[in-house]
């Protein structure tokens, strides 16, 4: 049988660039290299496409100094990835992408569109889900529906912030403090902060502004960080609930990341039922969503009444050392080289079953 060539993509223009990197080595060194030819293709901090020729590039930073260009072409007839190096053009043939790609420009249906025009099979979610899911305010409208509780929130738009004042009355008259204000778009929790007063909301404000031009203002929640990993494709499975504990305030990106004293629990004891409430939402979250491959789906349950309440998806969640998600299937007996099989052998046979067209999915 002979190998199919598996493209993996990594870094992009995110804030989560960096863990983009470190999932991107995790999943090369899990693949099966019996089995597929693994192209490397990095996109620097501004946009730029390369070809990378290790893991080890990846590790020291060297890769952004690579001197030959890579793009997708999204012409359906040649399902290739050009390689340029000055004048010389290469077209390798690609089999199916795999996006290790976190937060915007990667998580949020730019580059399944791309691929989608290429008729290139890809890992993960389709476009309409990884839109959706990447932003918090088209999540809350979608989870609306199921009746599942989610934080009380108020919507702002960059242009509000022209009146201050009235965006500090709406809030409060709303919600109680303290809140958490949250770029609609920004994974990895960037841009998120926590306010107890009138002057850290405002400041708040100005800071998740950065990162998006809307923004979410959520009631806060006192309870535990659970999260909750789905696989699958039309038959979509919940792992086990994983409980973060939050070296700082709150789970913030330098907690996440940075901070040695967040640790994660699997398996944690839960009051009542629910672990079971938390994995039957993570799927019907995942359907609602048009989900496919894969997601990471987070939830509070609150320290007064133990009662479950949804926080947010994550359609393309991390790959690191100490990312969740695939710890939480590793607790399953899914490690990690049958976790990044099973991804690519679900994104094969989503192109099977679709042709290629992602209205089929």
């Amino acid at each position: 049988m002979s190998k199919k060539t598996v493209a993996v993509l990594f870094g992009g223009q995110s804030s989560e660039h960096e863990v983009s990197c470190v999932s991107a080595t995790t999943i090369i060194s899990n693949m099966n290299h019996d089995l597929y030819n693994v192209i490397i293709i990095g996109i620097t901090k501004e946009g730029k496409w390369v070809k990378v020729s290790s893991v080890e590039d990846i590790k020291s930073g060297e890769w952004v100094k690579s001197k030959v260009n890579a793009i997708i072409s999204p012409d359906a007839t040649q399902k290739s990835v050009l390689f340029i190096e000055g004048n010389k053009v290469t077209p390798e043939k690609v089999d199916v992408v795999f996006p290790a790609l976190h937060g915007m420009y990667g998580e949020d249906g730019t580059v399944q569109g791309l691929l989608e025009l290429a008729k290139i099979p890809y890992v993960g979610c389709g476009v309409l889900s990884s839109a959706v899911s990447m932003d918090k305010l088209y999540t809350k409208t979608v989870v609306d529906t199921l009746g599942i509780r989610q934080a009380k929130y108020v919507p702002v738009y960059k242009k509000d912030l022209a009146q201050i004042e009235r965006v500090v009355k709406k809030v409060e008259n709303t919600l109680k403090y303290p809140v958490f204000i949250k770029p609609s778009n920004a994974g990895s929790s960037r841009g998120i902060s926590k306010a107890k007063n009138k002057e850290e909301l405002i400041k708040g404000l100005y800071l998740a502004v950065e990162h998006d031009r809307k923004i979410l203002v959520e009631e806060g929640i006192v309870g535990r960080e659970l999260e909750c990993a789905v696989l699958g494709g039309n038959e979509p499975r919940a792992s086990g609930v994983g409980e973060i504990i939050a070296a700082a305030d709150f789970y913030d990106y330098d907690a996440k990341y940075n901070n040695n004293d967040s640790k994660t629990i699997i398996g944690p004891d839960l009051p009542g039922n629910a672990t079971e409430v938390i994995r039957e939402a993570a799927v019907r979250i995942f359907k609602a969503v048009d989900g496919y491959g894969l997601s990471r789906v987070d939830f509070f349950v609150e320290s007064e009444t133990g009662e479950v309440v949804f926080n947010e998806i994550n359609t393309l969640p991390g790959f690191t050392s100490i990312s969740m998600y695939p710890m939480l299937w590793e607790a399953k007996g899914i490690g990690k080289p049958q976790l990044v099989e099973k991804l690519i052998q679900l994104a094969l046979a989503r192109a099977e079953e679709t042709g290629g067209d992602r209205n089929g999915q």
